[in-house]
């Protein structure tokens, strides 16, 4: 019996043994490479665990509407220091996955031993497939969190990107409100912002077909709601797809309403004129006799298509966009006091708006020592300086809501802040009235039961390289509606186009469709009885 005792002892020991040397095995003789493989694959999981936050635009119904959020796609990843013939495998994977076979090798060969060299994001349903039923050795399938746009190109120059580049090698907001609230959003907070995703939708149609139809370099638009600041739509073309934001270059990724600055041309006279308002020395009916030009400092400024005009108010400067009134105003306004409202405009700083990369208005050559005479008189009616479309909207914006500056925002919950008053009450009011006077006698924006206020402008564009102007023009126009009480202010703004000379035939037609779109969207009432 005692035999049989020691049998099976000698079993249970033989058993342990085997036991032990193979947990001696995996825990020290490969104890590494399992922890190795453990942590490679937690590293990739990791980003799961803190997701990161998601960007809402919305609609006139409050509705959050993701335009920026994040989606498990699958990715193919290899473990070299799983295979017996790396270069093997390499070879029989390279064709389905779409890669190089040599720089496949390359990269298993840099640590044969890894347990972790990724080989394919946002791998493609056949490519799983072809892992799933070939099993090619140390090939693996996992799932991984990215950061995905629904909408495409809608929004992308306000959105920007979450990825790298040269100075980002670890992914990060690059460019837009990615980049603006990236801290907010590593650590998952949502942000929602004030752009209504139909009104941003219409605006990006408006502005492509607008660039396309007149075979121009660029162009932007922007809404803004003047009682608030907030901005409701902001869209430039040419944009990019966030989603594969490494086929565009770089520059498409600037934001053009913020990030440049441009002469904005005779959009600049309303506000010359309500610094003559508002500073007690005009009025509308101040007469003026326009001889057809104005020579100062040995240059020679004309009215567009050389007309004279003779006797007329100031009213009609504005209403026939006169350059030689615009000029004449300034002067009697006074070189110091014009500077000031320019200023106060908010035309010599940053807006203040929470988008990066902002930059100021450049009015410097109106301080500079050597300024002379006719650089007042250029900046009359917007020329020889330079501001960002968003500094254009804005100043309108104060005309439109009784004379406040208002800090535009797209973050929904910063909501709105007075700057400072710029112009009285009525000077704004007297302001918005002749800019309705305007729209009405040139007919082309005209919207029948709704007043509409505006002011085009037609610049050209300075030869940096020759110094003066080049031949190429910039058309603006800025307006809002209904005029006797503003609900938005909008701008379109067209960079060199091809076809069309005047603002009057490219930018007039589209902020018509523009405010059309806009009046039915919120349903505003008619402010006018038909036919007045």
């Amino acid at each position: 019996m005692k035999w049989r005792f020691f049998l099976v002892l000698g079993a249970f020991a033989f058993l342990f043994g085997s036991l032990g040397m193979n947990l001696y095995e995996l825990q020290i003789e490969q104890g590494e490479y399992y922890v190795d493989r453990v942590e490679a694959m937690q590293e990739e999981r990791a980003e799961r665990l803190l997701r990161r936050g998601q960007i809402f635009f919305t609609d006139r119904s409050g509705t959050d509407i993701p335009v920026a959020l994040n989606r498990d796609d699958q990715f193919i990843f290899a473990s070299p220091g799983e295979m017996e013939d790396p270069e093997a495998v390499a070879e029989r994977i390279a064709g389905p996955l779409g890669l190089d076979a040599e720089e496949v090798k390359a990269d298993f060969g840099k640590n044969p031993e890894s347990l972790y060299v990724p080989l394919v994001e946002k791998a493609s349903a056949e490519m799983v497939s072809f892992v799933t039923e070939e099993s090619p050795e140390g090939i693996h399938i996992d799932s991984k969190q990215y950061r995905f746009y629904p909408f495409g190109e809608l929004g992308s120059q306000l959105l920007g990107f979450y990825g790298i580049n040269d100075s980002f090698p670890n992914p990060v907001g690059l460019y837009g409100a990615e980049k603006q609230f990236n801290t907010r959003l590593e650590k998952g907070e949502d942000v929602r912002l004030t752009i209504d995703r139909n009104i941003q939708a219409r605006a990006e149609e408006l502005i492509e077909d607008l660039v396309r139809d007149h075979e121009a370099a660029g162009g932007t638009v922007i809404v803004q709601d003047p009682r608030t600041g907030a901005i409701l739509a902001m869209a430039s073309v040419p944009g990019f797809d966030p989603n594969d934001y490494g086929s565009y270059p770089i520059k498409n990724f600037l934001n053009p309403a913020v990030n440049f600055v441009y002469e904005p041309g005779s959009v600049f006279k309303p506000l010359t004129l309500s610094a003559g308002i508002d500073a007690g020395k005009l009025s509308a009916e101040t007469k003026f006799h326009d001889p057809g030009f104005v020579t100062l400092n040995g240059r020679t400024i004309r009215n567009w298509g050389n007309h004279v005009y003779g006797d007329v108010t100031m009213q009609e400067v504005i209403e026939n966009s006169i350059n030689t009134g615009a000029v004449r105003a300034e002067e009697i306004v006074g070189h110091d006091t014009f500077y000031e409202y320019m200023k106060q405009y908010g035309f010599t700083e940053k807006t203040g708006i929470d988008l990066p990369d902002q930059v100021g208005g450049n009015l410097r050559n109106l301080t500079s020592p050597d300024v002379r005479e006719v650089d007042y008189a250029t900046a009359a009616f917007g020329q020889g300086v330079a501001v960002t479309p968003l500094h254009v909207v804005n100043a309108f914006s104060a005309v439109a809501n009784g004379g406040l500056l208002m800090r535009p925002y797209v973050d929904a919950d910063r909501g709105a802040y007075i700057v400072r008053r710029v112009i009285e009450e009525d000077t704004a009011a007297e302001i918005a009235r002749i800019l309705e006077s305007t729209v009405y006698k040139a007919n082309v924006t005209r919207i029948p039961e709704y007043g509409i206020a505006g002011k085009t402008g037609t610049a050209f564009v300075p030869d940096f390289v020759n110094g003066g102007y080049s031949e190429e023009m910039i058309h603006t126009f800025t307006g809002f509606a209904p005029a006797s009480n503003p609900q938005f202010v909008g701008l379109i703004k067209l960079e060199r186009p091809q076809v069309g000379d005047l603002a009057g035939l490219t930018v007039v037609p589209a902020f018509k469709e523009l405010a059309r779109f806009l009046l039915n969207y919120y349903s505003i009432p008619p402010d006018k009885i038909a036919g007045s």
